[in-house]
Order: structure tokens, then sequence, then C-alpha cells
């Protein structure tokens, strides 16, 4: 059975570049032996993040970054059973929040903010789906 977990967190300290090249790497170098495929948005203040997989290795996934300390206000948006993966062409894909398109932002929020704390986890899920298939900021780098 296959399963998305959509979360959103704040980062503990200052996001630095290596942090996020260092998520990314552990993530490229684990998820395929686990079966799990995603995508990771990430900006100064802010984590958002697909998983899609197994029930098990996703939850046993979410409960580890749920317990580490990179990771605070921790957030479950979306965890529901799926019939096919939306997220599969990357072990783990990742979007610069600073590039996306303001009116991007404004089909799916309130504002011009990517809030998902303040928003309804299937906009959220939308604007990814959306970035997805239009690939134009993805970092398409395994």
């Amino acid at each position: 059975m296959l399963v998305r977990c959509l979360y959103a967190s704040r980062p503990s300290k200052a996001l630095v570049a290596s942090s996020c090249d260092d998520i990314l790497a552990q993530s490229r170098k684990n998820n395929p032996d686990l079966g799990v495929t995603g995508l990771l948005c990430v900006s100064d203040d802010l984590f958002i993040q697909v998983l899609e997989g197994g029930r098990d290795e996703v939850c046993d996934l979410y409960n580890t970054i749920v317990r580490d300390p990179r990771h605070e206000q921790v957030r479950l948006l979306i965890y529901e059973e799926i019939g096919e993966r939306r997220f599969g062409n990357w072990t783990m894909g990742q979007v610069t929040i600073s590039r996306i398109n303001p009116s991007l932002l404004l089909k799916y929020f309130k504002r011009v903010e990517l809030n998902p704390f303040d928003c309804s986890g299937k906009a959220t899920l939308s604007l990814l789906a959306e970035l997805v298939d239009t690939a134009a900021i993805l970092n398409r780098s395994e």
C-alpha cells in the first residue's frame, strides 16, 4: 500500500546552504532503498516536504523527522493512501521557495506568502503538484 505524507516545519537554527545540502544528500542516499520518493521545498525559515512510499517506510521516516533536532514545529498537513505516486520521479526533488512566482502563490493562498501553517494541506499539495508539472524551478539532480 502506498501513502503520501505532507508536512511543514521550521528549522531549529538559521538555515545555511550546507544544512539543506546535508538533508538532501541524506534523503537521496537513503530513500531509494526505502522506496520513498518526494519533494522538499526550503526557505530560510520553512521546510515543506511530501513523502510517498510504503506505509511503514513513510511513517518511520516522518517519525524520524519529528525527532530530528534540525526541525521544530513539525506539523502534519496531509496523510493519505494513494493509488499512484505524484512525486515519483525524484528520490528527493528540491524547490527553492524564493523562486516561486508570486502569482502562483496567490492562486492557492490568501497572500503572496507560502505559509502552510495558515492554509489547507490540500492547497499546499496543489501548489507542489503544479510546481512539478511546470518543473521550472526544480533541482533535478539526484
